[in-house]
């Protein structure tokens, strides 16, 4: 039996070698047309599932993030954490056609991030090697038809602040009191229909040694007091690789 996604896809009965192969054909084929989509597995031929195109000259540098470093503030901790953010496979709600307001189906598959309290989530991302970072690739699936209150269905990120090579993750007090190194005010417009995605060039200049990277989100679209974000995508180059555990803040003055 070939089982995909937990259900039996195909069944081959005795020592049948004509249709062991037509299935191992078939699931190639499936592999190579659909990548990590179907298997939930990568390659570095095959990076994962993305939500927009590419800038000409880029790459998508998202296996550069340390997870293990990882933090992120006001999540809510029955759903995903961190490192749900930066599963390379396709966001589950994509895949199946639904967002998942069945709260009791045994097989639902929780592969995103709400904030809890508020609509503000603090996201820290430590990287393995210095990079330049062109664009950001951010996903959200709020869902469509929900019978949640409107402060309790959750929404789309609609401001974001981005910091670069901060040594840990900030405070959402500290963060107000710091200039950004960008601000970003998401339209509803900037959100792909058939993905979910927006997707964010960055100010090439203010990223080109980057160690690592803070997101704020300080508020959402409407009036659901969640935010909701199922991927995070890293575009731009790798530089040098760096001796984990000894991130350095760049341009501070010394003392600070």
């Amino acid at each position: 039996m070939v089982f995909k996604d937990k259900q039996v896809i195909s069944t081959v009965h005795g020592a049948d070698p004509r249709k062991l192969s037509e299935v191992v054909k078939r699931l190639a084929a499936e592999a190579d047309s659909h990548g990590s989509g179907g298997f939930g597995e990568t390659s570095a031929a095959n990076p994962g599932w993305l939500g927009a195109s590419l800038p000409r000259g880029y790459d998508d540098v998202t296996d550069q993030v340390d997870v293990r470093g990882l933090d992120l503030l006001n999540s809510d901790s029955s759903l995903g954490d961190a490192r749900t953010l930066f599963n390379r496979s396709k966001p589950s709600a994509l895949v199946s056609g639904r967002e998942h307001t069945d709260l009791g189906g045994s097989e639902r598959r929780i592969d995103w991030v709400e904030s809890d309290t508020d609509e503000q989530l603090m996201l820290y991302i430590p990287f393995q090697s210095t990079l330049r970072v062109h664009t950001l690739q951010i996903t959200s699936l709020p869902p469509k038809n929900t019978d949640q209150e409107a402060d309790d269905a959750p929404v789309r990120p609609k401001t974001i602040h981005l910091y670069t090579n901060r040594a840990h993750v900030l405070g959402f007090e500290e963060a107000e009191d710091l200039v950004a190194t960008q601000t970003i005010a998401l339209q509803p417009q900037d959100w792909d229909g058939a993905t979910s995605t927006a997707k964010i060039e960055l100010r090439f200049v203010k990223f080109q040694k980057v160690s690592s990277l803070v997101l704020f989100v300080s508020d959402g679209y409407g009036e659901g007091e969640k935010v909701r974000i199922d991927r995070v995508k890293i575009i731009g180059e790798k530089g040098e690789k760096r001796e984990l555990g000894k991130l350095e803040k760049i341009g501070d003055e010394a003392g600070e």
